[in-house]
């Protein structure tokens, strides 16, 4: 795990003990700080106590004198008490990225990358984790990403950490100056947690506001906001360190990387090969590794290939825009026609975003909450299936795909009507369509019943 006398004899409150929480608390118990901690759930306060950690509320107790507050991402500071109960004591509220940044003086010489985006980070950051560890650079990846960061063994001297950055971790950091820090695009979402699409917006430009003005800034080109952040950031850069990465000198090379097709992965390739060149990469190490990049769990994830028919996992994709670029991978072609399974539960009332790539999916098949509501929606554009869950939508699309087709899973919804996360979504469609295409015509219990859905 890594460490930093930054902590030694200061105290630390930690709200949340998922991952990144434990491994807050770890770190600063190695440090040397003292520690409360507290979740709702019985099961992660289990043993604190007995090493020497209060288990108490921050909420809850007087906090003057604490050295920050440590919540968890998910905590919405927007309506949740914990952030009245800090200022009032001027108590800085952060996470575990903001540990990360202030332990940066106690690690051997070492370079940090933040990426940053609403649609894209997840794909972008392990790309550019393989390039790097293919041209042998001692690398870790954390963030919003694998294990948390905290919890990760030191590098050794000359080493990189790749951090997929959200907004929420961003919104409680203030000291990471990233050598290379980049932003792949901004679409509405996470609005709950915002003062309006303004506010998502500041938040992803505060990455760049903690940066040196001699460290790398890289941008996507495909919407005006991120356009606009570029922008004021190369006021504000040296010249020469802000860079737009728009994917147009490497389209001729995309065919040969299986798992980055589609226009949206080229702005991602596009974005990780700018930052590893940025940290002095040549086209000689990093174009041979394109090709062996394996993608990711539940982003266009290829889970199977029956009967001349793909199937593609891409669970990950939980809003409009996120799918958007799923449908565009596979432009409109008679022998290659999508069957697009798609609902959750909605984050808008509208698919407009997803609307320019309706001409590439034969048939919709709606499950969850928003099925009902997306079946109006796409009816005039094509057939629609109202399926309700997704053993039944796999079931449908197997029986009218042919040769040649694509069945995918792009749900542009959130999972939590019928799954724990888009992760088990994602699982559950993996395991049906490895039932429904083996020699068992029927998939398994679990997954044909409500809680596979």
């Amino acid at each position: 795990m890594i460490l930093s006398e930054a902590f030694a004899g200061k105290r630390y409150a930690v709200l949340g003990l998922a991952r990144s929480g434990l491994a807050a608390v770890e770190t600063l118990l190695g440090s040397g700080a003292r520690v409360t901690a507290w979740d709702n759930r019985e099961e992660p306060r289990q043993g604190l106590a007995e090493r020497g950690v209060e288990l108490a509320d921050p909420v809850a107790i007087d906090l003057a004198g604490y050295a920050g507050v440590v919540v968890s991402p998910g905590v919405p500071l927007n309506r949740h008490p914990i952030a009245d109960a800090a200022a009032r004591a001027e108590v800085p509220v952060i996470g575990d990225i903001e540990l990360f940044a202030l332990a940066r003086a106690s690690l051997p010489a070492h370079r940090v990358v933040g990426i940053t985006g609403t649609n894209g980070k997840s794909t972008t950051t392990a790309l550019v984790h393989h390039l790097l560890k293919n041209a042998a650079i001692p690398v870790r990846m954390g963030g919003n990403i694998g294990l948390p960061i905290l919890a990760q063994e030191p590098l050794q001297a000359g080493g990189v950490y790749v951090l997929e950055l959200s907004s929420y971790q961003i919104d409680l950091t203030y000291n990471l100056d990233c050598e290379a820090a980049a932003l792949l695009n901004i679409t509405p979402d996470h609005l709950d947690r915002y003062d309006g699409f303004e506010g998502y917006v500041a938040s992803k430009a505060r990455l760049f506001a903690m940066q040196r003005p001699d460290h790398v800034a890289i941008f996507g080109t495909g919407d005006d906001e991120t356009r606009a952040i570029a922008a004021a950031q190369a006021v504000r850069h040296e010249p020469g360190f802000v860079r737009r990465a728009d994917g147009a000198g490497l389209a001729a090379l995309q065919p040969g990387w299986p798992s980055l097709q589609g226009p949206h992965n080229l702005q991602n390739a596009a974005v990780a090969i700018a930052i590893v060149e940025a940290l002095g990469l040549t086209r000689a190490q990093w174009q041979p590794a394109m090709p062996t990049f394996r993608g990711l769990p539940h982003r266009m994830e290829r889970v199977a290939e029956a009967g001349g028919v793909l199937f593609i996992n891409d669970s990950k994709a939980t809003n409009p825009a996120s799918t958007a670029p799923a449908l565009a991978a596979f432009p409109p072609n008679p022998n290659k026609r999508i069957h697009w399974i798609v609902g959750g539960l909605p984050k808008g009332d509208d698919l407009d975003e997803c609307a320019p790539f309706f001409g590439n999916v034969a048939a919709a098949y709606v499950i969850g909450d928003a099925g009902p509501v997306f079946a109006e929606l796409l009816a005039p554009h094509m057939p629609v299936h109202r399926s309700e869950m997704m053993a039944e939508a796999i079931r449908q699309a197997i029986e009218a795909a042919r040769p040649g087709d694509i069945v995918m899973l792009s749900p542009a919804c959130a999972s939590f009507d019928q799954f724990r996360d888009y992760e088990a979504r994602g699982d559950v469609f993996r395991q049906i369509v490895e039932a429904l295409t083996t020699s068992d015509p029927a998939p398994p219990p679990h997954a044909a019943a409500g809680g596979a859905a």
